[in-house]
């Protein structure tokens, strides 16, 4: 299986489950201390397994496999959505998405498609991503004097959708989803990285930041060997984390190791995730959808590899675990 040979790299990550607690079987996985996986599930599209490795008891993070309508009515666009939504900061953001993103993409197919369209387009995702983020904006607002925590919580989100023979990859932070591709001239599957991480880490996204604020010339700090925007956080990209976004909510009562200094007019990060969309040929042979933890331990051709190896055509695997 998949996720076996997976999890006997990672292992040690989880701690072992005490009989009578924390231990269970359940409809839809398998629980075993902070490890939860399912080994296979289907969708419209084809087969998926999916593993979650906890670095403690406060689960911050989530994802989803959505398959049928991707708009409102039957008659519309049908399809398969994922999402891997990795928080920080807690739990809020990530679950806030997880409840959120995937019925606003429905509703705005559902107002949008036509009988001449085929209702998902990069448009449809980013009007998603961006209504999804004001809401939770909104829900910071409302919550700012009583909960003012809030505004320091985000999570990155990545999504993919499969609909009409085309495969849509929407970013917003350093989870990464990776494709297994048959090579037809060596006939070995080879690992197409189709994201962009938007991690400090990344020159290109250091420069990204720079370019954006000129006059800013500690808009990404060097802290303890780690590339960090403004000294706080490493990804560039996110939904929530309202404190570098809004200056109304980098103040007090937020706790002082969440405040800058320096005033701030336009938003320091941003929730527009980037977009590329491409044809689903007869080569491409899976997807892997992961937050960082994975790729942190593993090369993009090493999962590829343990998958197709493991693999009983599987479509999608994902393996979350926090450093």
């Amino acid at each position: 299986m998949v996720t076996t040979a997976l999890m006997r790299i990672v292992s040690p990550c989880w701690k072992p489950s005490v009989e009578g607690e924390n231990s269970s079987k359940h409809s839809n996985g398998r629980f075993n201390g902070l490890l939860w996986h399912k080994e296979f599930g289907s969708h419209v599209n084809g087969d998926f397994s999916m593993a979650v490795i906890q670095a403690n008891n406060l689960l911050e993070d989530h994802s989803q496999v959505e398959s049928g309508p991707l708009g409102l009515l039957d008659d519309g666009p049908h399809g398969t959505f994922v999402g891997i939504y990795d928080g920080h900061g807690g739990p809020e953001t990530a679950r806030f998405v997880c409840d959120n993103l995937f019925k606003n993409i429905k509703n705005i197919v559902g107002a949008e498609f036509t009988s001449q369209s085929q209702g998902m387009s990069r448009d449809v995702i980013k009007k998603a991503y961006l209504a999804t983020e004001e809401e939770f904006m909104s829900l910071v607002k409302e919550l700012w004097l009583e909960k003012p925590q809030i505004a320091s919580v985000g999570a990155c989100c990545l999504v993919g959708v499969i609909c009409c023979g085309y495969l849509y990859i929407a970013n917003a932070g350093d989870s990464r989803v990776v494709l297994g591709k048959l090579d037809k001239f060596d006939k070995c599957v080879k690992a197409i990285q189709l994201s962009s991480d938007h991690n400090a880490s990344v020159e290109s996204v250091r420069e990204e930041l720079q370019n954006r604020h000129p006059n800013d010339p500690q808009i990404v700090v060097l802290k303890h060997k780690v590339w960090r925007v403004k000294g706080l956080i490493q990804v560039s990209r996110s939904i929530g984390d309202a404190y570098l976004k809004k200056a109304e909510f980098n103040r007090a009562p937020l706790l002082t190791k969440f405040r800058i200094s320096d005033p701030f007019e336009k938003p320091i990060m941003t929730a527009e995730p980037t977009i590329t969309v491409q044809k689903i040929l007869p080569e491409d042979h899976f997807l892997i959808f992961a937050s960082d933890g994975l790729w942190d331990l593993l090369t993009n051709q090493e999962v590829v590899d343990i998958v197709n190896s493991n693999s009983r055509h599987v479509s999608f695997f994902f393996l979350k675990k926090k450093n």
